[in-house]
């Protein structure tokens, strides 16, 4: 049975979408405490979660569809190229302020986890592709990320999370299945939580040896302090001419 965490819709199962059910996926995000994004048109009405998870045990896990698409910063990307390791897909969109804020989350994760087997994707829907990259550049994303325009990469999933559902992510264990999803916006202790279990079950490491981002930058900040306590550049002091010691009394 899946595991739930997080949100008021605990234990709901996602219903497939379909035309007529869209209203119904609208109602199933919106009902975590989600706020309706305007992005553009009529057809381009986006639903953020609470950031709601859910992890699936081994032998409730489906199969993830091999979607291939154009990369941002070019060439081509299918999820098949990830098979055999840990892959987080997280759909994104610059317009998307949730999304913002979750970015230096999934950056995070990302470097403490890079040698522990797990990749990340993300996934640019509905939005203008230099507006995209023009995120990506901003905010020194790592990893690469789909343009997906008309956003059939969450139509894909639409049977785990709803399509309109944004910041989503997914990860998808080494055999190419959905272990987890997070409605809406994740946490550091939330993604990390998904995935040190997959990370073990999967002998890929000890995620408890991995590296801690936020330790690393304030064992620098504490080092910077330490060599100048002042917080700023130290003034030599003023050269002894011996004027004064010429007018000295003593």
């Amino acid at each position: 049975m899946p595991s739930t965490s997080t949100g008021t819709c605990r234990g709901r199962a996602v219903p497939r979408l379909a035309a007529s059910a869209l209203a119904a996926a609208l109602a199933l995000t919106g009902c975590a405490g989600g706020n309706e994004i305007q992005a553009g048109d009529e057809d381009s009405r986006f639903v953020s979660g609470d950031g709601s998870a859910t992890s699936f045990e081994t032998a409730d896990r489906v199969e993830a569809p091999d979607v291939t698409g154009a990369a941002l910063d070019g060439g081509e990307i299918s999820l098949g190229d990830y098979e055999g390791g840990i892959l987080v897909l997280n759909v994104w969109a610059s317009w998307c302020g949730p999304c913002r804020t979750e970015q230096p989350v999934l950056d995070e994760v990302h470097t403490e986890y890079a040698d522990l087997g797990v990749d990340f994707l993300g996934v640019n829907i509905k939005d203008d592709e230099t507006a995209a990259r023009s995120y990506l550049d901003s905010k020194d994303v790592a990893y690469p990320s789909l343009y997906d325009q008309p956003g059939e990469v969450p139509q894909a999933f639409r049977d785990t999370v709803p399509p309109r559902s944004i910041p989503s992510t997914l990860v998808i264990d080494p055999e190419g299945r959905i272990a987890a999803r997070v409605i809406g916006p994740t946490t550091y202790g939330q993604l990390t939580g998904l995935l040190n279990p997959l990370v073990v079950e999967f002998g890929l490491g000890d995620p408890e040896e991995r590296p801690r981002v936020a330790e690393q930058e304030a064992e620098e900040a504490r080092g910077e302090a330490s060599a100048d306590p002042s917080g700023s550049p130290s003034e030599a002091p003023p050269e002894d001419t011996g004027a004064e010691s010429a007018g000295d009394d003593r």
